[in-house]
């Protein structure tokens, strides 16, 4: 892991530049695949409640043999329509669902807790943030932030709190480089994370662009887009079960991309997400 950056976030906490995604993983895989990216070296793993999964990776961290402050662990607030976010009542439907995930991982305390979407037809993610302020205050969230929220939810926030998210993390990958959200980000010190990073797989990995940088260095396109991102100091949680990527997928040092690799793949930029607009998304 000394070959992997670490971005300091606005609250002095570090996380790794590089970490293992668990998203569409059963939770019966999830212990195997977490297991393998521990011991391939990633010390960043990133679930959320709506994965199901938090068990088997709460399961892996704890046979891994790793000390618990070396490792950087996410997990995510899910959407419930079912809840009144406003006042105390939301307050406490917040902390519960902590709670859960904090047994689930069989923690006592996480690295970085997200709000999952903004849901912003509701208006309740700043209700929201008073509860992620009070676990920030009690130590048991280390550090506290978003998912998904665009510069109109982020600004709210920032008005409304002393308490900026130290993160972002949202969909961004060379179809969808993000640049107007990363600028503002920048401008406010938070950081910025990718959630799929190579584009699901979904023909981002077969650009012909791609694989002619890839070939320049004897890479894969896999290692170009996710040292495009460490290059552009995005964080980047990639996911696979499979060990053999898990180990390709953090082995990007040794190499820069130039200029003209950089060019290259800027030309490949739709400007269209794969997922979710979050602006309308409302999943329960």
């Amino acid at each position: 892991m000394s070959t992997i950056p670490s971005v300091t976030l606005n609250d002095g906490a570090v996380i790794p530049q590089l970490g293992f995604g668990v998203w569409q993983v059963p939770d019966a895989e999830a212990a195997p695949a977490v297991r393998a990216a521990i011991e391939a070296g990633y010390r960043s793993i990133d679930t959320a409640a709506v994965y199901e999964n938090e068990t088997g990776t709460g399961v892996a961290i704890a046979e891994s043999g790793v000390a618990r402050e070396e490792l950087f662990v996410t997990t995510k607030l899910w959407n419930s329509g079912t809840v009144d976010w406003s006042g105390q009542q939301g307050r406490d439907a917040v902390l519960r669902a902590f709670d859960d995930s904090l047994a689930k991982l069989g923690l006592d305390h996480v690295d970085l807790y997200l709000i999952h979407w903004p849901r912003p037809m509701h208006g309740s993610f700043g209700n929201i943030w008073k509860a992620f302020e009070q676990l920030a205050a009690d130590g048991r969230a280390t550090s506290i932030g978003v998912s998904n929220f665009g510069p109109q939810q982020l600004e709210v926030l920032l008005q409304e709190s002393s308490v900026a998210p130290v993160l972002n993390q949202v969909e961004l990958h060379p179809y969808f480089p993000q640049h107007e959200l990363r600028a503002f980000h920048a401008q406010h010190g938070i950081a910025t994370e990718a959630w799929s990073p190579l584009g699901q797989g979904k023909s981002l990995l077969d650009e012909p662009a791609l694989a002619k940088v890839a070939a320049k260095h004897g890479r894969t396109p896999a290692q170009v887009v996710l040292r495009w991102h460490l290059q552009s100091g995005v964080i980047a949680i990639p996911k696979s079960v499979t060990p053999s990527r898990i180990r390709e997928n953090l082995d990007v040092a040794g190499f820069e991309l130039d200029a003209e690799d950089l060019a290259a793949i800027a030309s490949i930029d739709t400007g269209r997400r794969i997922g979710p607009d979050p602006q309308g998304f409302d999943w329960n």
